[in-house]
C-alpha cells in the first residue's frame, strides 16, 4: 500500500510546520523501524514536508499511524496517490500554478533512486505524476503569468515600503529560491543589489546574472546596515539573522523591510523587536490568494486531464499485478522450446540449415501462443476480472 504523511502550507504556519516536519521524521523512523521500508520518496520545500511510503505490511490500522499529532495529514492508496497528482499540477501550491513543485517532485525522485529506495511502484507513480504536471501546464493556462513564492515575496515588498526603484537590495541564499528572486528583481530599477551566499561562487555566479555583486558571508553585517530590503532564502538549519546579531550594526532598524522565505527560518522573530519590519511565508498568502483567484476558471480543465490520466495509471498498477506471471510463462516456453529445438536438432542433424529452421519455427510457434495469452490476462486485468486472473495463476503453475 502506498501511503502518504504530510504538513504543508494549508494547515499549518511556518512555526508549526518547523515542529511538525521533525514530528513527521520521527513517525517516518519508527515506521522504517518496525517494517524495514525500502521503497520511499521525500518531498520537503519551503511549505510542504511530504513522504511516499509503498509497503505492503503497512495497513490503515497501523498503530503508529493513530498519531497523537493530529496536525500529520495521512491518506492511503488513490487518495494519496491522487494528492501528487494534484501536487506536481500546481493546484495544491501555495502560489498555484508555480513550476518551482513540479522541479521539486522530479529532485525528490531522482534522489529516491539515486539512494536506492525508490522502487518500481513509487517510479512509475512518480512518472507518472511529473508526466501528469507537464501535460497540465501545456494544455491549460494554470501557469501562465504565474509567479513564484519569490516574485510574490517582492510584491509583497513592494505593498509595504512601495517601489523598489533605486533601493538597496541584499539577498541571502544563491539556491533555487534564491534565483526566483533575483527573477523577480531583474526587472526592477535598483540602486543596488547584493548577494551572499556561503558558496562564494555560487553568489558570484548569481550576482553576474543580476549585474550585481556578491558578498562575503562574513561581510553581512556591513551590507545588512545599507540595505533597504533583505531577501533570505537560505538552507541553514538555525536562524542567521537574530536581534542579537542585529544589536552590533550601526543601523536605523526601521528602515529595513525582511522577508524571510526558508525553511527553517533564517530571520527569528526577536528582530522586530528592534522595529525591523519582518515577514516570512505565512505573509504570503495574501497575495497568494489574489494569485488563486485569477486562476480559479483553470482548475475544472486541470482536474479533468488529472482524472483522466489517474485511470490510466490505475490500469498500468493492474497489469503490473500479472506482469510477473506473464514473465515466469514466457520463460517457461521458452525453456521447453529451447530443449524441444535441441532434441529435434539431433535427428535432423544431417540437414543443411536445420537447426536455424527449427529456431525461427519454435520462436514463431511460441510469440504467437504467447501473445493471445498475453493480451487475454491483460485484459482481464483491467477489467478486474479476477476469476480469469486466478484461473491463469492454477493454470501456470511455476511451483
Amino acid at each position: 500500500m502506498i501511503v502518504n504523511l504530510r504538513v504543508d502550507h494549508k494547515i499549518a504556519d511556518i512555526q508549526s510546520m518547523e515542529n511538525i516536519s521533525k514530528d513527521m521524521d520521527e513517525l517516518f523512523w519508527q515506521l522504517q523501524e518496525k517494517y524495514s521500508i525500502n521503497e520511499y520518496v521525500e518531498i520537503s520545500t519551503c511549505n510542504r514536508k511530504e513522504y511516499y511510503i509503498n509497503h505492503d505490511l503497512i495497513q490503515e490500522d497501523c498503530e503508529l499511524l493513530s498519531h497523537e499529532n493530529q496536525s500529520i495529514i495521512i491518506e492511503y492508496g488513490e487518495s494519496a496517490v491522487m494528492h501528487l497528482l494534484r501536487m506536481t499540477s500546481g493546484l495544491e501550491s501555495m502560489i498555484v500554478g508555480e513550476d518551482q513543485i513540479l522541479g521539486q517532485v522530479k529532485d525528490a525522485k531522482n534522489k529516491a533512486v539515486k539512494n536506492h529506495h525508490c522502487g518500481k511502484s513509487l517510479d512509475v507513480v512518480f512518472t507518472k505524476a511529473i508526466h501528469v504536471g507537464q501535460v497540465v501546464r501545456n494544455k491549460t493556462n494554470i501557469n501562465k503569468g504565474a509567479v513564484s513564492i519569490g516574485s510574490a515575496a517582492i510584491d509583497l515588498a513592494e505593498k509595504h515600503i512601495g517601489s523598489l526603484d533605486e533601493k538597496s537590495v541584499l539577498v541571502i541564499g544563491a539556491g533555487k529560491m534564491g534565483r526566483l528572486v533575483a527573477k523577480a528583481l531583474a526587472e526592477k530599477d535598483l540602486n543596488a543589489i547584493f548577494v551572499a551566499n556561503r558558496t562564494y561562487y555560487v553568489a558570484v555566479d548569481l550576482a553576474k546574472d543580476l549585474g550585481g555583486e556578491a558578498i562575503l558571508f562574513a561581510d553581512l553585517e556591513k551590507y545588512l546596515a545599507t540595505a533597504d530590503l533583505v531577501i533570505s532564502a537560505t538552507s541553514a538549519p538555525h536562524a542567521i539573522i537574530t536581534k542579537e546579531r542585529l544589536l552590533g550594526i550601526d543601523m536605523d532598524y526601521e528602515d529595513i523591510m525582511m522577508v524571510d522565505i526558508a525553511n527553517p527560518r533564517d530571520i527569528s522573530d526577536d528582530v522586530s523587536e528592534l522595529g525591523v519590519k519582518s515577514f516570512n511565508i505565512d505573509d504570503l498568502r495574501e497575495i497568494a490568494d489574489e494569485n488563486t483567484r485569477l486562476r480559479i476558471k483553470e482548475f475544472g480543465e486541470a482536474e479533468n486531464i488529472i482524472n483522466d490520466e489517474f485511470i490510466l495509471l490505475k490500469e498500468s498498477f493492474k497489469i503490473m499485478e500479472v506482469d510477473e506471471m506473464l514473465g515466469n510463462l514466457r520463460a517457461s516456453m521458452e525453456e521447453i522450446r529451447q530443449r524441444e529445438t535441441q532434441k529435434a536438432s539431433v535427428k535432423l542433424a544431417d540437414v543443411d540449415g536445420s537447426v536455424k529452421i527449427l529456431d525461427n519455427l519454435t520462436n514463431s510457434i511460441v510469440n504467437k501462443i504467447f501473445f493471445d495469452i498475453s493480451k487475454n490476462v491483460k485484459k482481464a486485468a483491467k477489467e478486474e476480472n479476477k476469476d480469469v486472473i486466478d484461473a491463469a495463476e492454477y493454470i501456470f503453475d511455476f511451483n
